[in-house]
């Protein structure tokens, strides 16, 4: 199987790739736009079966223990629109965009594969932001809006590219913080990525 390993930092899967699975490895650096181009990128040069994105993510929901980890159903670009007196408006509601335009799916970036169906672990969906921000009105506006469990700065960035390449794919977040939380002494960033590393190798050997 080509498999592809994909992380915004070495730091986040570096467990993984010193256990040295027999996958390629993309390191993409930190943000939407450039997962979007790197990944695009490595995908026009090889096919692969199967492409993994791993990385740490805040999480909405205290349903979801600190170090956990989860795979994301559904993603998408959270601050792309107009923001106007506290309300914001996303480019689908705008009508820039249909909402069900391809890659979408009333407004999200929805991984179909039937990996997510073997998944022992929770399936939630996530919204990718340009900006992390402790301000209690973004992170309020963003759930409401949204709904949504996690968050990341990546994630919609990589299911847009590998749905727009028709690449199976799957999005594994492992939960370092809530969100607003800036105190980094709360963080469980080592556990995040300790467990985040194992499910990694795991799904890996089952392949």
């Amino acid at each position: 199987m080509n498999l592809l390993i994909v992380a915004a930092t070495q730091f986040e899967i570096e467990p993984f790739i010193r256990h040295k699975k027999k996958a390629d490895i993309l390191i993409t650096g930190v943000g939407i736009p450039a997962t979007v181009y790197h990944l695009t990128q490595k995908l026009m040069t090889k096919k692969y079966d199967l492409v993994i994105q791993a990385g740490i993510a805040g999480s909405f929901s205290k349903r979801l223990n600190l170090g956990g980890v989860v795979a994301i159903k559904g993603d998408t670009f959270a601050d792309l629109g107009i923001e106007e007196k506290g309300n914001l408006q996303t480019l689908f509601e705008t009508s820039f965009i249909k909402k069900n335009d391809f890659p979408f799916t009333n407004g999200w970036l929805v991984n179909q594969h039937l990996i997510l169906q073997k998944m022992s672990l929770p399936v939630v969906n996530a919204i990718s932001i340009n900006k992390i921000s402790d301000s209690d009105f973004q992170n309020k506006m963003m759930f409401e809006k949204f709904a949504a469990d996690v968050e990341s700065m990546e994630g919609a960035g990589f299911h847009y590219v590998c749905l727009q390449q028709k690449t199976n794919f799957l999005q594994l977040r492992s939960i370092s913080n809530y969100i607003g939380e800036r105190d980094k002494s709360k963080w469980k960033m080592t556990e995040a990525i300790e467990n985040l590393n194992k499910e990694l190798i795991k799904i890996v050997d089952n392949l």
